[in-house]
C-alpha cells in the first residue's frame, strides 16, 4: 500500500506537507544543474530565510557592531556592545515570532504542524513553562557562547592571526563564503547532532532541547550550555577559510535567530493569505517529535547517505523506532 498523501491534516498532524519528502537535495550524481540552480534561485534569489539573515547580519555590522579595527584589544566595551546588540536581535527577531504566532495567533492554526500548543504548568520545563524555559536557555548561554565565538574570530582577524579578504580584493570569493556558509553550517551540525545523540550525551546534555516536543520560535536556540558550544563551534571556519566581520555578523545570525526560524511549528509566514517566507520545516519537526532521525535538513544529502532520513510517513516512523531500539538496548 502507498504511503503517498497530499497536504493536509490527519490525526498525527495539524497540517503536513506532501508525503512522502521529496529528495530536496542538491547533492546528486549525476549532478542535477536543475536542483543546483532551484537551491541557489529559492535561497538567494527572493525574499528567502538566508536572505533575510544576511540582511539582518550586514545591518548589525553597519551600524551597530564596533569597528575591525577597535577589536584589536580586548576591552570590555565593544565586547559589551557586541553582546547588547546580539541580545537585542533575538528579544526584537525571535520575540517578534513569538508574538505573531503564538501571542497574537495571526494564522491561528494554518500551516501549523503540530495539533498541540506550547506548554505551561509542567514541571518539565523551568519556571513551569516551555517559553519562559526556552527564553531563559537562549538568552543566557545562548548568546553569551555565540558573542564569545564571535568576539574572539574578530580578535584573531583584527590582529592578523587569521585569514581574511575583502569584498573589493576579491568579489566573487567573498560572495561565494556567503553562499557556502549555510551548506558548512548544515554539514557541521549534522555531525554535531549525530554526536549529541549518543546516549550518553543525549541523556545529559541534548534532552533538555527534545523537552520541545512541540516547538515555537523559543525552542530554536533552547540547549544546554555544552551544546550551545559544541553547536557555536561552527564559527572556527573562521579561523581557517579567508572571511570578513560581515561573514562572521552573517554566521551569528544563521546561528541563533536563525535557529528560531526553523523552529517556528509553522512552514510559512502567511501575510494576507498569502505564503511570504518559508520558515520552519516539517523535516526537523518529524526529528522534534521522533528524535533518532533526520538530524540534518533536507538540502543537504546527510541523512540520506547515512540511513537516518525519515520522510514522513508510517514506514518511515516504524524504521526511526528500530533504530532507536537498537540505539538504547
Amino acid at each position: 500500500m502507498s504511503d503517498t498523501k497530499p497536504s493536509g491534516q490527519n490525526r498525527d498532524w495539524n497540517y503536513h506537507p506532501d508525503l512522502p519528502l521529496q529528495d530536496k537535495s542538491i547533492w546528486q550524481w549525476p549532478p542535477s544543474p536543475r536542483s543546483i540552480g532551484g537551491y541557489f534561485a529559492r535561497n538567494w534569489l527572493r525574499f528567502s530565510e538566508f536572505m533575510v539573515l544576511f540582511l539582518i547580519g550586514l545591518g548589525c555590522w553597519a551600524f551597530l557592531y564596533p569597528s575591525l579595527e577597535t577589536t584589536r584589544t580586548f576591552a570590555i566595551g565593544w565586547i559589551a556592545q557586541i553582546w547588547l546588540t546580539n541580545l537585542a536581535v533575538m528579544i526584537v527577531f525571535v520575540g517578534g515570532l513569538h508574538w505573531y504566532f503564538y501571542t497574537r495567533k495571526a494564522q491561528s492554526k494554518t500551516l501549523k504542524f503540530s495539533h498541540r500548543d506550547m506548554m505551561r504548568e509542567n514541571r518539565t520545563f523551568k519556571f513551569g513553562d516551555q517559553v519562559k524555559d526556552n527564553m531563559f536557555w537562549s538568552l543566557t548561554s545562548g548568546v553569551f557562547q555565540v558573542t564569545a565565538f564571535q568576539c574572539v574570530s574578530l580578535w584573531l582577524m583584527a590582529n592578523g592571526y587569521t585569514p581574511t579578504i575583502t569584498l573589493s580584493t576579491n568579489p566573487i570569493l567573498f560572495c561565494a563564503i556567503i553562499v557556502a556558509l549555510p551548506v558548512w553550517s548544515a554539514f557541521h551540525f549534522y555531525w554535531v547532532h549525530r554526536l549529541l545523540h549518543v546516549p550518553f550525551l543525549y541523556t545529559r546534555v541534548h534532552s533538555l532541547h527534545h523537552r520541545n516536543i512541540n516547538i515555537g520560535p523559543w525552542s530554536g536556540l533552547s540547549m544546554h550550555p555544552v551544546e550551545h558550544l559544541l553547536y557555536a563551534s561552527s564559527m572556527l571556519i573562521h579561523w581557517i577559510v579567508p572571511s570578513s566581520p560581515i561573514h562572521i555578523a552573517y554566521h551569528v545570525m544563521y546561528l541563533a535567530p536563525g535557529a528560531a526560524m526553523t523552529h517556528t511549528g509553522y512552514e510559512s509566514l502567511l501575510i494576507k493569505d498569502k505564503r511570504q517566507l518559508e520558515l520552519g520545516t516539517f523535516y526537523h519537526t518529524l526529528h522534534h517529535r521522533y528524535y533518532e532521525c533526520n538530524y540534518g535538513n533536507q538540502e543537504m544529502p546527510w541523512d540520506r547517505w547515512f540511513g537516518t532520513f525519515h520522510n514522513g510517513t508510517e514506514e518511515g516512523t516504524r524504521e526511526t523506532r528500530d533504530r532507536k531500539k537498537k540505539m538504547y538496548s
